[in-house]
């Protein structure tokens, strides 16, 4: 798609027309007890995921608004760790605002993961552990 100002809300338009639960190959992975609304929501974030190109990141807030969930970062980390591992979705490109890998014990190792996959991919950190987001932040055009 050539417009990425229009890609999200046509994606969203799908999801929303659809008459079926989204899943990821034939494995749900919306965890039990989520409504409609948030499948749709989880469904529309690992679109904008699976729109970031290799060698590029996003912080969680800017892929909740490029969803259409501005200031619900919290939610994209939250469907990220629920995600199917087998999954193609690059979660690994998605970090924090100061452009660091959000690291936790409950990521159990995920966070070394993270960073050496985006490495593998040749995006730089700074002797602070960061990401120049001004160099590697995907699309610059959006934010």
């Amino acid at each position: 798609m050539n417009d990425p100002n229009r890609w999200h809300s046509l994606i969203l338009k799908e999801i929303l027309n659809s008459e079926t639960p989204q899943s990821s190959g034939n494995i749900s992975i919306i965890p039990p007890g989520y409504s409609r609304h948030r499948e749709e929501a989880a469904e529309a974030i690992r679109a904008a995921v699976a729109c970031i190109p290799a060698g590029w990141v996003a912080t969680y807030g800017q892929i909740a608004a490029m969803a259409g969930l501005p200031g619900r970062a919290r939610l994209v980390g939250h469907v990220l760790r629920n995600t199917d591992p087998m999954a193609k979705i690059p979660w690994h490109r998605i970090v924090n605002a100061k452009g660091e890998v959000s690291c936790a014990s409950s990521r159990q190792g995920q966070d070394a993961v993270q960073r050496r996959l985006l490495e593998q991919e040749g995006v730089v950190f700074d002797d602070k552990n960061r990401i120049s987001l001004d160099r590697c932040r995907w699309p610059a055009s959006l934010i």
